[in-house]
């Protein structure tokens, strides 16, 4: 730079000539020149260096980021040859699958027809067991039917004949159990029928007879020593005497007794007390008969002699009256049970049901 400033000077005048002193001055500057090139090339040198150090870092950095590209270009080659042998896989797997879909789908088929195939044979089996069933019925079924049917006209007689409750409400019983047995459900709500008039029946059947009957026997064995009128009472003895002996002896022969008005039964003790158990007997006859007209005819009839032949005063006819009073008060004819309504329903059910068969044969032509 000094040179360059140096070089720039203008130049002195030539009519100055220096002198010798002068002269020799300006070369004493020459080592200041030759330090400054000397740091300029230290300068251009460093610069040089600095330059080639940095072009070189540059180097080695690209040298290193190539190195990490290529490292990283490796592991996406691998993963790219791992993506590839996956989807290749995938493929083979996915090749599988539509041969096991395609073998399911013939599978199913296969299956399809063969539950059609069963669907039909249980189509037939069902018609099968359907014949079979309407065959058990006109066997097994219809036995059980008669048998209910009788049951409930026997029990039905022989409440009409007999006035038994007890005894059809017994035969209604066992109609019950034999219709329980039956298979068909047409018959089930017959039940309910049947159930209703054996309730009416055994409601019916509810006042039992045995007291009653007891307490007939009881009085029918007491008519003995219930005391009749005064007017039947035996003679007192008379004084001792020939005519009395005379009397004694005739009376096996001849009898002498006053009327004074008296009926027949009055003077006869035994007629009259066989009257009144004859009239409790035909009670308890009735009674077990179930003629309820009958028991309270009978008891009637026993009233009136106890009332017109013995003794009203004594308590024993007393208690016997209020006996009698008491059971023809319990003996009140009601009203009586209405019975046919189930037997009528069987009889309708058994031929609907027998006319069903006929129909079918019928609605099954075009």
């Amino acid at each position: 730079m000094n040179n360059d400033a140096t070089s720039h000077e203008p130049a002195a005048p030539a009519a100055s000539v220096p002198s010798p002193a002068r002269a020799a001055s300006p070369r004493a500057p020459e080592p200041r020149s030759r330090g400054g090139a000397l740091a300029l090339a230290v300068l251009l040198s460093l610069i040089a260096v600095g330059g080639a150090g940095y072009v070189g870092w540059q180097q080695w950095q690209q040298a290193r980021a190539n190195a990490a590209a290529s490292q990283t270009l490796d592991g996406l080659s691998s993963r790219t040859a791992t993506l590839e042998n996956t989807l290749q896989s995938m493929d083979a797997e996915r090749r599988t699958l539509r041969e096991r879909l395609r073998d399911a789908d013939d599978v199913n088929r296969g299956m399809r027809e063969e539950l059609l195939g069963q669907n039909e044979r249980l189509r037939n089996l069902e018609d099968a067991v359907a014949k079979l069933s309407e065959k058990s019925l006109s066997g097994h079924d219809a036995m059980l039917l008669d048998e209910t049917e009788s049951l409930l006209r026997m029990g039905k007689e022989r409440y009409d004949l007999f006035h038994d409750a007890a005894g059809a409400a017994k035969a209604y019983a066992l109609a019950d159990q034999a219709l329980s047995s039956v298979d068909d459900g047409a018959f089930s709500g017959l039940r309910q029928s049947v159930a209703a008039e054996r309730e009416a029946l055994e409601q019916r059947a509810s006042v039992h007879a045995d007291a009653a009957l007891q307490r007939l026997q009881q009085l029918r064995g007491e008519l003995g020593d219930l005391p009749l009128k005064p007017l039947d009472a035996p003679a007192e003895a008379s004084a001792d005497g020939v005519w009395a002996r005379i009397g004694h002896a005739l009376a096996g022969v001849v009898s002498i007794e006053r009327d004074n008005g008296a009926p027949m039964a009055v003077a006869d003790a035994r007629l009259t007390r066989e009257l009144v158990a004859l009239d409790l007997a035909h009670a308890e006859s009735a009674l077990l008969a179930h003629d309820e007209a009958g028991y309270l005819g009978a008891l009637q009839r026993a009233q009136a002699g106890l009332a017109a032949q013995f003794d009203g005063n004594a308590a024993a006819v007393k208690q016997a009256q209020d006996t009698l009073a008491e059971l023809a008060k319990t003996a009140q004819p009601s009203k009586p049970v209405e019975l046919g309504a189930a037997l009528t329903e069987l009889r309708n059910l058994r031929a609907v049901h027998a006319l069903k068969p006929a129909a079918a044969p019928a609605g099954a032509k075009p």
